[in-house]
């Protein structure tokens, strides 16, 4: 047996059924597409219904608007930061311990209490969390953007929400 001699099972290939072909046999003269109308003469669009508004029109689109500029951090609050047991806080250190996400911007929340005086870099912070963290003795440091500008670039395509 060769390359050339092998191909799918008997019977396992169907030959197309050719319709339109003279009144003589089975599939000529209208060739399964019933007598008259729209259907029996040519090709009707997707989704057409015949001049009513198509489904696809009569839908409401969705409303809302998903802003391209949008700056997001992820948060962490003080409960997360004393449970650490670290008196120097970064974002490089909160990455370590596996509490944010690379390349994500961090803000500081101010849920929870704190008890000592921590050194935070980060690059937002609440205001609670701001007055907590200064009452007991701590220091702040904000870090800069990651973008030049007062806003990031856009993202999504050349059409988002236009």
């Amino acid at each position: 047996m060769r390359v050339d001699q092998v191909g799918p099972k008997h019977g396992a290939r169907k030959s197309r059924k050719r319709v339109g072909r003279g009144i003589g046999g089975k599939g000529g003269k209208t060739a399964g597409r019933g007598t008259k109308g729209q259907y029996a003469r040519n090709t009707v669009a997707r989704g057409f219904e015949g001049g009513q508004m198509p489904l696809k029109q009569r839908v409401p689109k969705l409303k809302g608007f998903n802003n391209p500029f949008r700056v997001e951090y992820q948060a962490i609050n003080l409960d997360t930061l004393e449970a650490m047991g670290v008196s120097d806080i970064s974002a490089a250190l909160l990455i370590e311990k596996g509490l944010i996400s690379k390349g994500n911007m961090v803000k500081v929340l101010g849920r929870g209490k704190i008890g000592k005086a921590l050194t935070l870099s980060v690059h937002a912070i609440s205001t609670s969390a701001q007055e907590a963290i200064t009452a007991a003795g701590g220091t702040i440091t904000i870090l800069p953007k990651p973008f030049r500008g007062v806003r990031p670039p856009a993202r999504g395509s050349q059409y988002t929400n236009r």
